[in-house]
């Protein structure tokens, strides 16, 4: 049940019943204060301005027509015109009732559409560090997201597999084969082999031009080159899939949509854009002019599709990437979670796309930006020394953590149970800890605060969790044994009815906005209200149609966490 759509709606009607001009928005919002009802309509202050008269004027013409019946106990006007809704408790009582009764909990599908989302996107021949950790796990809770709407949507992890490093790493690998024998290929060996065919290139200028050459072979589909480059995509790949599984992130071999994917598209495209116009030969190069982006001087500024020596750019491939995406992928809407600072690179692209017809204007194209993870010092997060952390080493600090946190809680667990536990808290604190935080902004890493039992962390939602489904274990009843109707009655029980009723509210937030922190807000209250009711409204010793009620409330908040955690990537514990 999203209430806010059905309100939104009805409110609407009430406004163009009222005189106001059709698809004035009614701007139905969650009330932020009990006192001022469970909704508020704010969109009668802006037609009144529209129509020059009085809000609260106006506000109480839209009451007369607005039909609310069975909805709402009581609408009132507040403030300079604002619409205040207090929900009706029988109202929400049968509507809990249903979402009790339904696998969904109530939530309806939408729409379908091809949604692709690139995320994750690590590095070939290097190891995942904390600076993918954002994108892969805000990304996975948006995919699971929008497929609990109902989306097909297609997960599109976009590693970096081609490009001039390759040349130098096939040229590296050639010289160590014929030195040695067989290279290591254990990617941490393969890490500092990199730096090794880094160093190289850029001291030794004959190593360099092999290197360059082989770009050219490997690019021309040279079957040695070839081979060695899909050892070490195969080798990176199989290493991240273990951070993959960890994590419980949903990513698999099939998802990945490298940029080599592309590169047979680039020449095809820099031609199309020299043959619309759009791309012009400065100094050699292939360069598109954006009017909407100005140097220093004031004059607009030129994106290089391809270079002097023939060769492609980001900018290019990210052209092919948004193409693919719309013709063979048939997208309706593209979700890219890639770090903020390559905002204008891909707003640049993105420009190119439109202005060559590429994908056309109804289908989306969305940057979610993300900020950083910082340190304590409010620096990037990195290693004492200095370096990058890598995302193995967190995960496995983070277990250590919470394994020594579960044996200080309880000490009557068995040892596997404290294994399965402290994973599970793992990587729950380390995800949740950064899903609960605004997506643009950067956020502080801190082990005290994500591994805490209080406050806004996976532990407190993961606890609320058991702490639920204590309930009914420690009386020994079953879903099977509740009978009888929801009855909302307490001021507390109707706190709770209503913020289990506003889960689709939250899901359809999180799908539309990219914001999984959205869910986490929610999750958060929602056990809040849920501590409040428990402890204002007893259960067990109540009379028995009460007891069935409260225990069917119980039922759909553990419902509601478990299903809502579960669209985060977290799992829950029956016991901790």
């Amino acid at each position: 049940m999203n209430i806010q759509a059905l309100l939104n709606d009805k409110v609407s009607q009430a406004l163009e019943a009222a005189g106001a001009p059709a698809n004035s928005p009614a701007a139905v919002r969650q009330s932020a204060k009990a006192q001022f009802g469970d909704y508020q309509a704010n969109g009668v202050m802006g037609v009144a301005k529209k129509l020059g008269t009085n809000p609260r004027e106006f506000a109480q013409k839209v009451i007369d027509v607005l039909d609310l019946g069975g909805i709402a106990s009581k609408v009132e006007i507040a403030g300079p015109g604002f619409i205040n809704i207090f929900l009706c408790s029988k109202w929400l009582s049968v509507q809990t009732d249903a979402a009790m009764s339904d696998a969904r909990l109530g939530l309806k599908l939408e729409k379908q559409q091809n949604i692709v989302v690139d995320y994750s996107a690590p590095n070939v021949a290097k190891e995942m560090h904390v600076g993918h950790l954002r994108s892969t796990i805000i990304g996975d809770s948006v995919v699971r997201t929008l497929e609990y709407l109902g989306h097909n949507v297609i997960s599109a992890n976009h590693i970096g597999d081609w490009g001039t490093q390759f040349g130098m790493l096939i040229a590296n690998l050639e010289r160590v084969q014929q030195e040695q024998g067989e290279v290591s290929m254990e990617l941490s060996d393969l890490e500092a082999f990199y730096r090794e065919s880094k160093k190289m290139y850029d001291a030794d200028e004959e190593f360099a031009a092999r290197a360059r050459s082989y770009v050219v072979k490997l690019q021309g589909g040279d079957e040695y080159c070839a081979k060695m480059w899909k050892k070490l995509v195969d080798v990176t790949m199989v290493q991240n899939q273990i951070n993959y599984d960890r994590l419980n992130v949903s990513l698999t071999q099939d998802h990945v949509m490298g940029e080599s994917k592309y590169n047979s598209m680039l020449q095809d495209i820099v031609d199309d854009l020299k043959e619309k116009g759009l791309a012009v030969e400065s100094d050699g190069a292939q360069v598109v002019y954006l009017d909407e982006y100005k140097n220093k001087d004031g004059d607009p500024m030129g994106v290089i599709v391809q270079k002097r020596d023939g060769g492609f750019l980001y900018t290019t491939t990210d052209i092919a990437c948004a193409k693919y995406r719309f013709e063979d992928l048939k997208a309706d809407r593209v979700l890219y979670f890639i770090d903020s600072r390559q905002h204008q690179h891909l707003m640049q692209a993105w420009s190119i796309v439109r202005k060559a017809g590429y994908v056309p204007e109804e289908v989306t194209l969305e940057h979610h930006a993300f900020g950083m993870m910082l340190g304590k010092d409010g620096r990037p997060f990195k290693t004492r020394a200095g370096g990058t952390v890598r995302l193995a080493d967190l995960l496995d600090e983070a277990q250590e953590r919470a394994t020594a946190l579960i044996e200080s809680k309880n000490k009557d667990l068995t040892a596997d149970e404290k294994a399965h536990i402290a994973t599970t808290v793992a990587m729950a604190a380390v995800k949740y800890a950064d899903l609960s935080k605004h997506r643009t902004t950067d956020y502080i890493f801190d082990w005290d605060n994500m591994l805490a039992f209080e406050g806004n962390t996976a532990p407190y939602m993961q606890y609320a969790y058991t702490r639920v489904v204590s309930i009914f274990s420690k009386a020994n009843i079953s879903e099977a044994d509740l009978t009888g109707s929801i009855c909302i009655e307490n001021d507390k029980e109707k706190v709770l009815a209503a913020k289990l009723l506003q889960f689709e509210e939250a899901v359809h937030s999180v799908a539309r906005e990219g914001q999984p922190h959205l869910m986490c807000s929610y999750l958060f209250e929602l056990a809040g209200n849920f501590s409040s009711f428990y402890e204002a409204c007893p259960i067990l010793s109540a009379e028995e149609a009460t007891k069935q009620s409260r225990l069917k409330l119980a039922l759909l908040t553990a419902k509601t966490i478990k299903q809502g955690l579960d669209l985060l990537g977290i799992e829950t514990l029956e016991r901790m």
